[in-house]
């Protein structure tokens, strides 16, 4: 069965950090280039970054570089989002993907201003 599970959210004042984890299982997690959404309340699904496969590549939405770095560890089956200088607007659920694969149900941020 495939599991996705984030975590690491939490509340955190602007300018604060945050890392988020995702826990991936039942597939082949080296295969796939991984990436974070994230839902802000009310509004549509978010493109935050992605990693490729082996790690050696790495994009990022612009409302977040420079802020948000993205990684994984393969031998470990986890990505993991490093969230600095924090802003309320960055308040909202984050989700890990890969690929078309079932999601996970998501870790909430919420950035006090």
């Amino acid at each position: 069965e495939v599991q996705l599970v984030e975590s690491g959210g939490g509340l955190v004042q602007a300018g604060g950090y945050l890392r988020l984890s995702c826990a991936a299982s039942g597939f082949s997690f080296k295969k796939y280039m991984m990436t974070w959404l994230r839902q802000a309340p009310g509004k549509g699904f978010e493109w935050v970054s992605s990693i490729s496969a082996d790690g050696s590549s790495t994009n990022y939405a612009d409302s977040v570089k420079g802020r948000f770095a993205i990684s994984r560890d393969n031998a470990k089956n986890t990505l993991s989002l490093h969230m600095s200088s924090l802003k309320p607007e960055d308040t909202a659920g984050y989700y890990c993907a890969a690929g078309v694969l079932p999601r996970g149900e998501g870790t909430h941020v919420t950035v006090s201003s």
